[in-house]
């Protein structure tokens, strides 16, 4: 495919979005391939980003785990490469489980995951792909796992903030950096963030 949304120069940047790459960076040892792909339009970055925070780093009844479980799982389905490597390494850290991201990817019907999870992931893809058939026994089996109404509304907004960060993804030849390949299945070496 075409290269048609070039990355931008982190130098040509302002400075609050070049900051915030670079405090990335600094953290993680790169720039995901996202953060310089939205750059490109500022307004945008910063509105994204904004929700995107909102929605995955609030506390909750949902830990960051599901969270990320949810990308995964929406994301696979949606076909997006960037969020389900992107993605499924940070589940594979939070998780501690090598193999959890690519279960749950493939189907978290058969993932090594808790029923309280599964219940999760089951309303998220409702929400995903068919959000018009949704009904209160889709909240009741939410709620049989300790799951409640405003914990509902979270699981949803994940699913669908990622459904346009997926099509975004998939729009603009987004692809995964290779950092995101290993993380959370093999040890990080400590030494080469210093």
């Amino acid at each position: 495919m075409a290269e048609r949304y070039p990355l931008p120069a982190l130098d040509g940047l302002p400075a609050d979005i070049r900051d915030m790459m670079l405090k990335v960076q600094e953290k993680s040892g790169f720039v995901p391939n996202v953060f310089l792909k939205l750059a490109r339009r500022p307004a945008e970055f910063r509105a994204f980003f904004a929700y995107h925070d909102a929605l995955m780093l609030k506390e909750g009844n949902l830990s960051k785990a599901e969270r990320e479980m949810i990308v995964v799982a929406t994301s696979a389905a949606n076909q997006c490469l960037y969020c389900v490597v992107a993605h499924g390494a940070l589940l594979r850290i939070f998780e501690k489980k090598t193999l959890i991201a690519d279960q749950i990817a493939i189907n978290h019907r058969k993932a090594d995951i808790t029923p309280r999870q599964r219940a999760i992931l089951d309303f998220a893809m409702k929400v995903a792909f068919e959000s018009d058939t949704i009904e209160d026994i889709d909240f009741d089996m939410l709620h049989e796992h300790g799951l409640n109404d405003e914990d509902a509304w979270d699981i949803g907004a994940i699913a669908a903030f990622f459904a346009l960060s997926n099509r975004m993804a998939n729009l603009s030849g987004m692809m995964p950096n290779p950092e995101f390949y290993l993380l959370g299945r093999v040890p990080r070496d400590k030494s080469a963030n210093r």
